[in-house]
């Protein structure tokens, strides 16, 4: 864990900076880089009646790590993502709570 679940990119643009970026961001949360998965969710943008572009909007999933990780995790996935010609990234962070989270049926806090 952390788990990204990234919308609005497209499947050739997410493996082509999916390795990078998950180095990046496992140094940055000074964790294994095994540790992280993604999910490329496939979504239909509904604006006025009339499919449009879906928006890039990437949410973390992860036990909080201070705003210091956070800000660098953001800047490392925009950066990964403008460097492919996507301009805009939304993301936003998902803080679990240790004693909330279970895994096999037992709490992992």
């Amino acid at each position: 864990m952390p788990r990204l679940m990234v919308r609005g990119i497209k499947a050739g643009v997410m493996s082509s900076v999916s390795i990078a970026l998950v180095e990046e961001l496992a140094q940055i949360c000074e964790c294994d880089k095994k540790a992280f998965s993604i999910e490329l969710l496939s979504t239909t943008n509904i604006c006025n009646w009339t499919n449009t572009e879906p928006v890039p909007f990437i949410e973390v999933a992860w036990f909080d790590r201070g705003q210091e990780k956070r800000d660098g995790f953001a800047r490392a996935i925009a950066s990964h993502f403008a460097s492919t010609g996507v301009p805009h990234v939304t993301v936003a962070f998902i803080n679990y709570k240790k004693d909330s989270y279970y895994r096999d049926g037992k709490a992992v806090g």
